[in-house]
């Protein structure tokens, strides 16, 4: 089962692909972790995508490509992966399915929760951590007993820097920029559904992304 996980910052996407790595026992692939992981063994990948990095640069797609093909070819992918933070655009989506092609694999869904954007930016702007104890809450849907004190331990919340709503809103610009022209060609693919994240519970709306990858393998 080889999936794509789409949705915005806030969406619950990791939440989500964490969900699905449990019950069907592949594992959650980020660009990030990709990128890290590379850079941190120091192969020739990681070493060529460090001095773009270094210089302010987008890693070029075919090395993003490369490392994700290295990636894919692990042992643990063999039941299948959950791709999220790739691809980015409709070049690095065509080249992911010549990719998969060349591996005899293909892609089961492109799953894109999706929620609106006013009540994303509440879930970020909201957000508030102990980072004595690492509970979570969030002053809108799950606030503190005690205003910015952790229920759990009694200490003080941290709202993350880059939590702040010109920050948030240039995410979502940026995200949806990158999103639009993918959609587009994965709605042309034939594989790609939209779940609501908006309502419901996480077990609920994970009810609802079980159901598609269940479908799809037949």
């Amino acid at each position: 089962m080889n999936i794509i996980l789409l949705g915005a910052p806030g969406a619950g996407k990791g939440t989500q692909a964490e969900k699905i790595e449990k019950t069907f026992g592949i594992p959650q692939i980020s660009t990030g972790a990709i990128l890290r992981a590379e850079r941190e063994a120091g192969t020739e990948l990681g070493n060529k995508a460090k001095t773009f990095m270094d210089a302010g640069d987008l890693v070029p797609d075919e090395l993003i490509v490369a490392m994700a093909e290295k990636r894919i070819s692990g042992n643990d992918c063999q039941k299948g992966f959950i791709l999220d933070g790739f691809p980015r655009t409709s070049a690095q989506a065509e080249a992911l399915g010549h990719m998969l092609a060349g591996m005899q694999k293909k892609l089961n869904a492109v799953i894109n929760i999706k929620v609106n954007e006013d009540i994303l930016v509440k879930r970020l702007l909201g957000r508030r951590q102990c980072l004595k104890c690492g509970d979570n809450f969030n002053v809108y849907f799950n606030a503190p007993k005690k205003e910015n004190i952790c229920d759990s331990c009694g200490s003080e919340l941290n709202q993350r820097s880059d939590d702040n709503e010109e920050t948030i809103r240039n995410r979502f610009d940026v995200y949806n920029n990158q999103t639009n022209t993918l959609i587009d060609y994965y709605k042309n693919k034939g594989n790609y559904k939209e779940v609501n994240g908006e309502t419901g519970s996480i077990d609920e709306i994970f009810s609802s992304i079980k159901k598609i990858l269940e479908e799809s393998i037949g």
